[in-house]
């Protein structure tokens, strides 16, 4: 019953970040240049949210998992639904890049 009314109210299981990046899916850090210096996830790409629009070329594959992450979840929620609009098939909010850190 539980399972049926998430289904119904659009809830769905976290996403497993670790086997998004072993599936050729990468992180990118909506951060300004200097957020993202004075700490960030290892191999994570920095595009801040005001540029991303102008750069989306530097995600190759519009197929692969892209994870967005940012301080607070609030701009990596932008950038998650500017490259949805985009045609990216799996992007995924990944939040803070603290928390997103600890789980990968």
């Amino acid at each position: 019953m539980i399972t049926k009314l998430k289904a119904f109210l659009g809830i769905k299981p976290a996403p497993n970040y670790k086997q998004l990046l072993k599936e050729g899916g990468v992180i990118v850090d909506v951060r300004s240049k200097s957020e993202f210096a004075s700490g960030h996830i290892k191999g994570s790409k920095n595009i801040p949210l005001q540029a991303l629009s102008s750069n989306v070329s530097l995600l190759k594959n519009k197929e692969n998992p892209v994870i967005t992450c940012c301080a607070s979840g609030m701009r990596s929620a932008s950038a998650k639904n500017l490259l949805k609009s985009k045609r990216f098939s799996q992007v995924y909010n990944g939040g803070s890049w603290s928390s997103l850190n600890t789980e990968i």
